[in-house]
């Protein structure tokens, strides 16, 4: 009985060895863990860079909305899409 019961906590050891030593340096273990918070961190800054552009276009589309449209803002978007200028606009061509 006792062969047996050495036997059975030998296994249990090598059993537990093995599961902890995945848990460390395992596929699944503390470095993967790093890895996702460090991917979790960046993803999150890019989730506010999104944010902030988004409340930027949504700013400006609340100007063009026909309750409170800004005469200045609809002639800047209409002369660039008509491609059209006074003749005393000075233009200045960024290609």
């Amino acid at each position: 009985m006792r062969h047996f019961d050495l036997t059975v906590t030998c296994v249990c050891c090598a059993l537990l060895g093995y599961f902890a030593w995945h848990a460390f340096q395992g596929q699944r273990g503390m470095p993967y863990r790093d890895a996702l918070a460090v991917d979790a961190a960046r993803l999150m800054e890019k989730r506010d860079a999104l944010v902030a552009d988004r409340q930027r276009l949504e700013q400006r589309v609340a100007l063009l909305r026909p309750e409170s449209i800004d005469p200045d803002l609809l002639d800047e978007l209409a002369r660039g899409m008509l491609e059209l200028a006074k003749p005393s606009d000075v233009v200045a061509f960024t290609r």
